[in-house]
């Protein structure tokens, strides 16, 4: 195996033709992995010293990329995967699929050698439950000298899409199934209700405007959080997944007023939910935030996606609409 080390943003023009290539064929084929996602969130959210590490066969072939950081705080270097931790809901180690029993091994003897920035403790978040990695690195690593310890970092509540729009309805229980009836209809019958997501034919930088002005009126907390780092980031990469064709932005306008808006991702016959906006001073009474998010599950079956993602986070209203507990895990390394 050739491993090939980066320690600055020269990696992802290195890379650039094959990363995409390998996340595609990796166990871990999330959008969280793909260049645009991880190349954003390093030049606009990204601190401390960048390690990627490329592993090729002996033809050249890229196997792995090992997306990592070191970051300093309070006196300690963490190593961590680049968008750890709040905004990337799933990372991972990127290895080939079939071959992640030959590459992990070279992530652990990568991290104890040489070329390795120093470290005092590995902190590996949001790695999904069915990774190769969850599996693997943790025993790799104890025997390699190194103490481990796994946990549970969040849940990541689900909903299994069936074929139709009342097979799904089916699956709710009888109170839930009413709900999402009677709001669907009141929200039709009491105002005119349009609801679209933004495509070519649209002014793509004044939707993600409409998106970003909702999203900092929906609470004090989410206007905290946009930031104008935060802000920058979801430009750079609202953009980018864009014009990969992965994001699908979606608006509800009630009586000619946008009133919800949700960003979510279209990657891998799944649908995710990232974030989303609403005007508390339109029509609240309307559930407009709901009615977007039944439209949007509606058109995901339409679609035949296999599932609706609502990321990371244990909010009560992503049960009602079904969904289902998975979980992410956070991997501890250090050594003894």
């Amino acid at each position: 195996m050739q491993v090939q080390h980066y320690h600055d943003a020269s990696a992802f023009d290195a890379l650039r033709a094959e990363w995409n290539n390998l996340v595609f064929a990796s166990s871990s084929n999330e959008v969280f992995l793909t260049i645009q996602w991880q190349e954003a969130w390093w030049q606009h959210l990204g601190e401390g010293e960048l390690w990627v590490t490329a592993v090729r066969d002996p033809a050249g072939v890229l196997l792995a990329v090992f997306p990592c950081h070191v970051l300093k705080s309070d006196g300690r270097r963490f190593l961590r995967f680049i968008g750890c931790v709040e905004v990337t809901d799933y990372l991972d180690l990127i290895t080939a699929q079939g071959h992640e029993e030959a590459l992990l091994p070279l992530f652990v003897e990568s991290l104890l050698g040489p070329a390795a920035p120093a470290w005092d403790k590995v902190e590996l978040c949001n790695i999904p439950q069915a990774s190769a990695t969850l599996r693997l690195l943790p025993e790799l690593a104890r025997s390699a000298g190194l103490a481990v310890e796994v946990r549970q970092r969040d849940v990541c509540p689900v909903i299994p899409l069936p074929a139709s729009w009342e097979a799904y309805m089916t699956m709710l229980d009888k109170k839930q199934r009413h709900e999402i009836r009677r709001k669907l209809r009141r929200a039709q019958s009491e105002a005119v209700l349009e609801w679209y997501i933004v495509g070519p034919e649209h002014d793509f930088d004044r939707e993600l405007e409409i998106f970003l002005e909702l999203h900092r009126k929906s609470r004090p907390d989410k206007h905290a959080f946009m930031t104008p780092r935060t802000e920058a980031f979801f430009r750079a990469m609202a953009r980018a997944l864009f014009d990969a064709g992965w994001l699908q932005l979606s608006h509800l306008v009630l009586d000619g007023r946008h009133e919800a808006s949700m960003l979510s991702f279209d990657y891998d016959n799944a649908v995710l939910l990232y974030n989303s906006g609403f005007d508390p001073e339109g029509h609240p009474y309307l559930s407009p935030g709901s009615v977007l998010i039944s439209l949007c599950i509606q058109h995901a079956i339409e679609l035949g996606r296999r599932e609706f993602d609502f990321l990371r986070g244990d909010e009560e209203y992503k049960y009602r609409f079904g969904a289902r507990d998975t979980y992410v895990y956070q991997i501890e390394m250090e050594r003894h």
